[in-house]
């Protein structure tokens, strides 16, 4: 009898790590059979950080799922979201031409696009500023008004930022002397070539190293986060901005932080008929996973899911992203109201959109611009008064 068991026993102790592998495998094949086997991602060039960020977590999906990644970069805005319209792609690594797809802006407001239906998924956090020579003397934003502001020509994104920036302090272009430049790099370089007196930028140039190194000097102007008006009006530029402390950067460090301006870029957008259960699943891979590429690049650890998957950002964010969010404590009561009133205002300028399109069939792209520049404007003012 003791034999009998003692071999009970013993098969027991044996079998102890096949039933605890077989859970193992069990909860790791159910992550896995949610996860497509394939997909193909947009992203900006070879040699962006978001190509090359959205390369590494290509690489981290196929090492932990067995997924098998195509990545298509393209230089353009409408390269790396028309294969996303179209269903040629899953997932694309934008800049903000999410926002604008989704407000029909710019490349987005001619009849062929007008305001699209994407959701996002999570955004990387960066940080954008005005920067000044230090020894110009200009200390706020406000003191930037009559002075030289380089913008870069056919940037709309870089611009947009920039004029939020100036709404800050109250001010529009109108306000400054506008000087255009033929690119971005240029807007940055003008500093030290003394072109301009101020540049909006990111932090971590070669133009911006550069001039915090010379006998210049570099300084950010600060958008205090305690100022309520101030945010309000660079809101109402774009409602995608918030307040960051940036301690990395030209010029910046943990004991000289600047208090700047966060976008999102790469933003993870995605059409708003993705599969709820497919975008739970990239979403908990992608916060799964994230120790395997957050050292892809210098700011890649502000993929963290607590920083990366809160509002704002340039779209309304996926149900099944939300589902995930929830789950994890993520998601609060604030994330759910800012998420409900971005779903309003996307709706609310489709159907304004759809109301237009006949009106504009004889006109050519200006004059339907101008017509749905209009029209726009009347939507988000009927919104508001709601």
């Amino acid at each position: 009898m003791l034999q009998s068991i003692a071999r009970r026993s013993l098969a027991l102790l044996a079998a102890t790590p096949f039933v605890a592998l077989c859970l193992f495998m069990t909860a790791t094949s159910a992550q896995a059979q949610d996860m497509p086997r394939t997909m193909i991602w947009t992203s900006y060039d070879l040699g962006a950080s978001g190509h090359a960020e959205a390369s590494a977590i290509a690489d981290a999906f196929g090492r932990e799922y067995g997924m098998r990644v195509r990545i298509q970069p393209s230089g353009s805005a409408i390269g790396r979201l028309q294969p996303i319209l179209n269903e040629r792609a899953d997932i694309g690594f934008l800049g903000n031409e999410a926002f604008f797809a989704t407000e029909g802006l710019f490349d987005f407001a001619t009849p062929r696009f007008g305001p699209q239906d994407l959701r996002v998924l999570m955004g990387k956090v960066n940080s954008f500023g005005m920067a000044v020579a230090a020894d110009t003397g200009i200390e706020s934003v406000a003191d930037v008004e009559g002075k030289r502001v380089a913008y870069p020509a056919a940037n709309p994104s870089s611009s947009l930022k920039c004029d939020a920036m100036l709404a800050f302090a109250g001010l529009s272009r109108d306000d400054v002397e506008v000087v255009t430049f033929p690119t971005y790099a240029a807007t940055m370089a003008s500093l030290s070539e003394n072109k301009a007196d101020v540049t909006c930028t990111v932090t971590a140039t070669g133009q911006m190293y550069e001039l915090a190194e010379s006998p210049r000097g570099i300084k950010w102007l600060d958008l205090d986060a305690s100022d309520e008006a101030g945010w309000a009006r660079l809101n109402d530029v774009a409602p995608l901005f918030k307040p960051v402390s940036e301690a990395q950067g030209a010029g910046l460090s943990e004991d000289n932080p600047a208090q700047l301006m966060a976008y999102r870029y790469p933003v993870l957008t995605v059409r708003s008929d993705m599969d709820d259960d497919t975008a739970y699943a990239v979403t908990k891979a992608l916060d799964e996973t994230y120790g395997m590429y957050k050292n892809a690049t210098a700011t890649a650890p502000r993929y963290a899911i607590k920083q990366a998957a809160v509002p704002p950002i340039d779209a309304p964010f996926h149900p099944g992203a939300v589902r995930y969010l929830k789950e994890i404590g993520v998601w609060n009561d604030d994330s759910e109201q800012w998420n409900e009133a971005r779903l309003e205002r996307l709706n609310a300028l489709r159907a304004a959109w759809d109301e237009i399109v006949d009106q504009g069939e004889e006109l050519d792209d200006d004059a339907f611009a101008d017509l749905w520049s209009e029209r726009r404007e009347e939507a988000l003012a009927e919104l508001e008064a709601q």
